[in-house]
């Protein structure tokens, strides 16, 4: 069985053939998904997918991009939306210093807030970082995240980085970029941390791997993603599924 860690199934891009899309995935080995809202919408749609499936779960929380619009009304109502027993984590949070939708300072006392309040529910955090890397883990080490865990979703740091994480308490999570040829560092990474930390995901309908890149991305090429683990790692693809799924039992607290 597998497990697809992040997903946005809620995607416009899904529209059409949503259910389609989630049946499939069910199809093709994965006992759960999980579903990540990350704003005001997507948090709303993600509730809605968590109570009409019963192998989706839901993350919750805003993301950096989104910062600017959070307001203190919002983190009280994603602290009790945090009650729900299908809610797992909180997330994605973080920093995200490609884009400008919000300024760095914003971000960061944003990100704060979130990470004071997954421990006051005392629940694990996903964490998103786009060139932000020093940031992020500076951030982590100040607000005492090791009682909590969490992901580093989507993980595009160094080795030293991932370890890092790891003495944090956080799990490395691999996406499509793992499979991308020039792709060398997640690779890398990939091949040289703990197997007991390593989780899967799609990022869908972003970060397609290949075969399939530059298509839409689904729930169920998160195969591919333990296909590349395991040839990284002179496995068999059994083995990378049975790992990564007993890992995000742990972290997810399934």
């Amino acid at each position: 069985m597998l497990i697809d860690t992040h997903a946005h199934l809620d995607d416009e891009k899904f529209e059409e053939d949503r259910e389609e899309v989630i049946l499939r995935a069910k199809e093709n080995g994965l006992s759960h998904i999980i579903n990540v809202g990350y704003n005001r919408k997507t948090i709303l749609a993600t509730l809605d997918l968590i109570d009409k499936y019963d192998f989706i779960f839901g993350v919750i929380g805003f993301h950096p991009n989104n910062a600017h619009e959070m307001t203190d009304e919002d983190l009280k109502w994603i602290e009790e939306l945090s009650k729900h027993p299908k809610i797992l984590a909180i997330g994605e949070i973080g920093l995200d210093y490609y884009w400008d939708f919000a300024p760095k300072d914003i971000q960061q006392e944003v990100f704060r807030k979130q990470i004071q309040l997954a421990k006051r529910v005392g629940l694990p955090i996903v964490i998103h970082d786009r060139d932000a890397h020093q940031d992020v883990c500076n951030i982590l080490k100040e607000e005492g995240v090791n009682k909590i865990g969490g992901v580093m979703h989507s993980f595009s740091g160094s080795v030293e980085m991932a370890k890092e994480c790891i003495e944090m308490g956080f799990y490395i999570s691999f996406s499509g970029p793992v499979t991308f040829k020039n792709a060398k560092k997640p690779k890398e990474v990939a091949s040289n941390i703990p197997l007991e930390r390593i989780l899967i995901e799609t990022d869908s309908p972003y970060l397609t791997p290949e075969p399939f890149r530059g298509k839409r991305n689904e729930s169920s090429y998160v195969r591919y993603i333990a296909e590349k683990i395991a040839e990284l790692r002179g496995m068999d693809i059994e083995e990378i599924e049975k790992i990564t799924t007993e890992n995000a039992k742990k972290v997810f607290k399934f």
